[in-house]
């Protein structure tokens, strides 16, 4: 009730990251500990607090307040994410906000309703940057084959209630040729181009045929319509027959890993809202390029999930894990001058 468990660099440095996780019911109260980054901490201090952090088996959000000098580099890296003021000029392990406070509040409330969600985003946001992009990926869609399976995304699913599944329509994707150019359009408008199963099968089509056609040079990826992609495709949420069917499909007949392997030559162009699988994909492209009115968000882990899309291999590759955390537990969308600003996009 009274907001997060808060510690210092010296009580942290000491071990103070929480204590036991789990309660006598199997339950996590406390997800996630405030780090106050006010007080001094020198190199042997910095050094204690940054092993505990990494540590540290809950998330752990560093709070920089105005005045306050910089904390040693080695502990804003290990901390999960540092939130700052509006003013302060920081590397990408900060989130500068209008009031840090109250984005501490509403992230620990976030990770308070999906705690498993939140915790299993932070340990796989902390293992994909190390890996080559094949084996995140994998690392990703374990995780989330997992949570698929959790009371988190079933209580979700039961919120949201039966759907029927969306109607079939001819063309989900065009694809163009003109000379060694290659144009593939997202072309479910009506849908804001959500990445159901007719359009993700048809885009990794175009996108193998760019792969095997050495002739092509260069692909542009764009979308029809006020959006370039809505994400997921909510009505076929929880219909996959089994998780590891869920796994394979991800991973083996996603768009995600095709784009990087094309990351050379595909240009991704997006416009409007860009949610999930709308920026988890693009990001993997060499050059991302975002009209004035893109927004970008990540809305997964208030369904009991992390994003499935590629997006905690992709995103950290260009903004760090540290902001791709704040997106997603916060669920808050970014413009495109603030992606931009982060290289999330290239333009």
């Amino acid at each position: 009730m009274g907001g997060p468990l808060r510690v210092s660099p010296a009580e942290l440095a000491d071990g103070a990251s929480g204590g036991p996780l789990f309660d006598e019911d199997g339950a996590v109260p406390v997800p996630l500990v405030a780090v106050d980054l006010d007080g001094a901490a020198d190199g042997e201090l910095a050094g204690r607090a940054a092993r505990h952090a990494r540590e540290a088996d809950r998330i752990m959000i560093g709070v920089l307040p105005p005045g306050a000098p910089p904390p040693p580099p080695e502990l804003l890296d290990a901390l999960d994410l540092t939130l700052t003021g509006p003013d302060v000029g920081a590397g990408r392990e900060t989130v500068a906000v209008p009031d840090p406070e109250r984005t501490l509040r509403e992230l620990d409330a976030a990770a308070a309703r999906n705690p498993q969600a939140a915790l299993v985003l932070r340990d796989v946001l902390r293992t994909t940057p190390l890996l080559p992009v094949q084996a995140a990926l994998d690392v990703e869609s374990y995780a989330y084959s997992t949570l698929l399976g959790g009371p988190e995304f079933a209580r979700w699913l039961t919120a949201r209630g039966p759907r029927p599944l969306p109607p079939s329509v001819p063309d989900p994707v065009l694809v163009e040729r003109t000379g060694d150019g290659l144009r593939i359009t997202l072309n479910r408008p009506e849908r804001r181009n959500a990445y159901g199963r007719q359009l993700r099968d048809a885009l990794t089509d175009a996108l193998r045929l760019a792969l095997l056609d050495d002739g092509i040079a260069r692909v542009v990826l764009e979308g029809a319509g006020p959006s370039f992609c809505a994400g997921g495709d909510l009505d076929e949420f929880g219909t996959t027959p089994d998780l590891a069917t869920a796994h394979l499909i991800r991973t083996r007949g996603g768009a995600g890993r095709l784009v990087h392997r094309l990351r050379d030559r595909i240009e991704v162009r997006v416009h409007g809202a860009c949610v999930g699988a709308g920026i988890e994909i693009p990001a993997f492209a060499g050059t991302l390029v975002a009209a004035p009115d893109a927004a970008f968000r990540l809305p997964e882990v208030a369904m009991g999930l992390i994003p499935g899309a590629g997006g905690t291999v992709s995103i950290p590759r260009r903004a760090g894990r540290w902001r791709t955390l704040y997106l997603a537990l916060s669920g808050t969308a970014i413009d495109a001058a603030t992606a931009r600003h982060w290289g999330l996009v290239d333009g």
